[in-house]
């Protein structure tokens, strides 16, 4: 939606806010030691003006103290709100070392232990595999290396469904892995659902009471909650927005509440300083006291599994690295030279970065209100670089070249596919033959049916997927979903058994530049009536 010169102004204007504790203070008392780079503020109006951003929070902390605290541009890209340091946005991922924080206090109590089986506090917990159910531990929960597939079962909580946590916990079983038990790397979000329950079994509080009382209050975070329905409140939220379909526009937050563990905190960049400082002094809140003893950050921060990297592209050379794994809720790897302990965050509308070096006693976090990991990119490098004293380098170039040559890539990888349609070919049956309900074990019912003069599909425990079928070529079908926020277009494949009649589906995302949480190829679809009439 265009926006005008007037909401411009508000968009681009720099906001400063009051640091916790110092709400009557001015801008510049509060940037205490050392200064930020004198370029900042400039340089994020840059970078929010190249990539489309409506608004976003920064915060650093340097030596255990908050060096910034700032808004810039909007909560909403339609209306004058500004941004300040106490908007609150979606943390999204970054909720992950929050889980593996609170499941760290229960260790620091002798209630819980890391390398205990999960069984051993959810006795009716199940993987795939017998053999990896008895041998899969608390740490594993939180690690990626359970043997599943990159984002394998969010479909069971993304979109938003109605499954309570247990149902999609209890789900886990019939997931097939892809690879062995601990053998690689592969991002997940589903067993930080099972980390709840663990942390529930033991505590007698569900997550969202234990984080609350446990981390949040005693951190005096008063501006965080830790439900993604917070989203939806009134006061002062950062509104996501996305690209769609060519425009930036605001798109409706995800609010579902099953999975919060893997990603349901809402905070502001006042309140993620605070995370970062007692994240950088081994637990301690103030004073004596501690959340938590250095003991735990070491588990936190220390690296588990590794994680395959090559050479950075070349726009971003500074990038190259000597290690990479990933640690508690963290990811862990090195930055010119410097350990550097990271994470990133992205839902609908909303990313973010979190990143600390240990060694400069120096946190930064991104907060975003759109979806352009692009600028929190660029934005935390000129930062580190800063306080590095690395030399000059053109960061928002680097981002923006790269981003012309991935959608050059994508635009060619779309037209040779549309070449190579066969737009001559037809169904091999009619309309009301692929008509069924199709069974998959993990996610359920995924109905397929005539709606008008064609197909529609529905995934009956997800309310917003219900698309149409558009035929694409021979027996494989676009499936176009009727919320275009979604982004996630698929196309349905219908096998057929030698008699001509059709004996299972296949999805795949259309694009690859589809969320990988649509894990579509991970189905498998079989009919009803195949499964009525076989032995």
């Amino acid at each position: 939606m265009a926006v005008s010169v007037s909401s411009r102004r508000y968009r681009w204007g720099v906001v400063y806010l009051a640091c916790a504790g110092l709400a009557a203070l001015p801008a510049a008392a509060q940037e205490v030691h050392p200064d930020p780079p004198a370029e900042l503020d400039a340089f994020v109006a840059e970078v929010m003006e190249a990539f489309d951003v409506p608004g976003l929070a920064l915060a650093i902390v340097r030596d255990g103290r908050i060096v910034v605290a700032r808004g810039y541009g909007v909560r909403h890209i339609e209306r004058p709100d500004p941004i300040d340091a106490h908007t609150r946005f979606g943390i999204a991922s970054n909720t992950k070392a929050f889980t593996a924080t609170a499941l760290a206090l229960l260790v620091e109590e002798d209630r819980l232990e890391w390398d205990a089986p999960v069984i051993r506090y959810l006795p009716w917990f199940q993987m795939w595999d017998p053999w990896v159910t008895r041998e899969i531990t608390v740490r594993d929960l939180l690690v990626h290396r359970s043997g599943l597939g990159l984002g394998q079962g969010d479909l069971l909580g993304w979109p938003p469904s109605d499954r309570t946590r247990e149902e999609i916990v209890r789900a886990i079983r019939w997931l097939e892995p892809v690879t062995s038990f601990r053998s690689a790397y592969a991002y997940d979000n589903v067993l930080y659902h099972v980390a709840a329950l663990v942390i529930e079994s033991v505590s007698g509080l569900t997550w969202e009471e234990f984080v609350a009382t446990r981390i949040i209050e005693p951190l005096g975070m008063s501006d965080t909650r830790v439900s993604r329905a917070s989203t939806r409140e009134g006061g002062n939220v950062a509104t996501p927005h996305a690209r769609v379909e060519g425009t930036v526009r605001p798109v409706s937050p995800f609010d579902a509440t099953n999975t919060n563990a893997s990603g349901g905190i809402n905070a502001s960049a006042t309140d993620m300083a605070t995370w970062m400082l007692v994240q950088l002094d081994s637990g301690r809140v103030a004073g004596s006291e501690r959340l938590f003893s250095p003991r735990t950050t070491s588990e936190l921060w220390g690296i588990v599994t590794p994680i395959p990297f090559g050479p950075p592209p070349p726009e971003l050379a500074p990038l190259d690295r000597s290690f990479n794994g990933y640690g508690l809720g963290f990811a862990v790897r090195d930055y010119r030279g410097r350990q550097m302990i990271t994470h990133t965050g992205s839902l609908p509308g909303y990313v973010s970065r979190l990143t600390l070096i240990p060694g400069l006693d120096l946190g930064v976090v991104v907060l975003t209100n759109a979806e352009q990991g692009a600028a929190f990119e660029a934005i935390t490098h000129l930062v580190l670089d800063h306080y590095l004293e690395a030399p000059a380098y053109d960061w928002l170039g680097a981002y923006v070249g790269l981003g012309a040559r991935r959608d050059s890539v994508r635009a060619q990888d779309q037209l040779t596919s549309t070449v190579a349609r066969d737009t001559a070919s037809r169904p091999s049956l009619t309309l009301e033959e692929y008509a069924d309900v199709y069974s998959d074990p993990w996610y359920g019912d995924v109905v397929v049916e005539r709606a008008g003069g064609g197909l529609a599909i529905r995934f009956t425990r997800t309310p917003s997927l219900v698309g149409d079928l558009e035929h694409w070529q021979h027996d494989t079908f676009l499936v176009r979903w009727r919320d275009r926020e979604l982004r996630a277009d698929a196309f349905i494949t219908f096998d057929l058994a030698p008699d001509g009649r059709i004996q299972a589906a296949r999805m795949v995302p259309a694009s690859p530049a589809v969320d990988f949480s649509y894990d579509f190829q991970d189905l498998r679809l079989k009919p009803r009536s195949a499964a009525a009439r076989d032995p």
